[in-house]
């Protein structure tokens, strides 16, 4: 539709009358959702559960679509950035179920980008979040920003989204246990849940400049596993496709198809901004200088095949290669 934005918003009936929502695990059937599409996009509405490096370029773009948008913040200081960003505040904190009893969140189009606790194995925040949602006041969709580190190591391999899960970090298994509370309450509701497991996320302010200015050394290319990326322009860019036309209830991998190892990505940020390439060391010497995060990722091996989102969404990737993608942003630092 020439100037306007079909937001897909599915229902089936009333929601009132139902019971509390608990996962006590197990699986919950599927439901048959029917799309009601043609929202125009001065009427949509937005609300953003952790809005930081991504999601306030998300915020932003739906902003300049025309939307109302609002963001959860947990502190004073969180909310006045909000609002000098023209988005609009709304108090809670995902640690604490009555603050957010009060939010509206009534056919909006819900993001939940917040990453889970620092420890254990479930999400605590995630399952907080959609036991405060009451029922007349539901989401028309919700859109969960996941990690491809649910998939674990498959050692170098191709995958897709039909991969087994397997969670190699404590971190992960936190992941995937947000996916399935989400999508676990959205069949119970019949809210639509779109899944973006996403790959490491590189754009402006998000390169490794520190390590590479130290000299921190890298693992020998012939050692060193493979890694995925998306640059967080094309990142933004698959969110809003998931709020227009992801299927309920799926997940896509987010990640340019453009993989290679950490140590070839360190090279290549490397030789874009003009600094040295690091040292190589082999992996049992790299491993006494590495951060626990560092040494997660080089555990772990995998490719990912991003067919289904550039298909079924229809993405066309504006940085599909990690060349490209850095040199839009040397280009843009350049101009000031």
């Amino acid at each position: 539709m020439s100037g306007e934005l079909a937001i897909c918003v599915y229902g089936t009936g009333s929601r009132r009358g139902r019971q509390p929502f608990a996962l006590v695990g197990g699986d919950v059937a599927a439901v048959q959702l029917r799309p009601v599409c043609g929202i125009h996009p001065s009427m949509t509405r937005v609300f953003i559960v952790g809005c930081g490096y991504v999601g306030t370029r998300l915020a932003q773009e739906w902003l300049r679509r025309g939307a109302a948008v609002a963001a959860l913040a947990r502190s004073d200081t969180a909310a006045a950035r909000l609002q000098r960003l023209g988005i609009s505040p709304v108090a809670g904190d995902l640690g604490d179920v009555w603050s957010l009893r009060r939010l509206a969140l009534r056919d909006s189009l819900l993001y939940y980008l917040a990453p889970p606790p620092p420890s254990g194995v479930a999400d605590t925040w995630m399952r907080c979040f959609v036991s405060a949602l009451r029922t007349s006041r539901l989401p028309g969709r919700c859109v969960l920003l996941g990690t491809t580190g649910v998939y674990g190591d498959h050692r170098g391999g191709w995958i897709d989204e039909n991969a087994e899960l397997r969670p190699g970090s404590d971190r992960s298994r936190r992941r995937l246990d947000a996916e399935r509370v989400l999508r676990a309450w959205g069949r119970v509701w019949r809210v639509p849940v779109v899944v973006l497991r996403v790959a490491g996320i590189y754009g402006p302010e998000r390169l490794p400049l520190q390590r590479l200015r130290a000299g921190a050394p890298l693992v020998r290319e012939q050692e060193c596993p493979f890694t995925n990326r998306i640059h967080v322009d094309d990142l933004v860019a698959a969110c809003v496709a998931a709020g227009e036309r992801g299927r309920a209830d799926n997940v896509y991998n987010v990640s340019d198809g453009d993989p290679c190892t950490m140590t070839a990505y360190f090279n290549s940020v490397a030789d874009a901004v003009g600094l040295p390439r690091p040292p190589q060391v082999p992996m049992r010497q790299a491993r006494q200088h590495m951060t626990p995060a560092m040494l997660a990722y080089l555990a772990e091996s995998r490719r990912l095949c991003n067919h289904k989102l550039v298909q079924e969404l229809g993405l066309e990737l504006r940085y599909p290669t990690l060349a490209e993608g850095l040199g839009a942003i040397c280009e843009h630092k350049k101009k000031g």
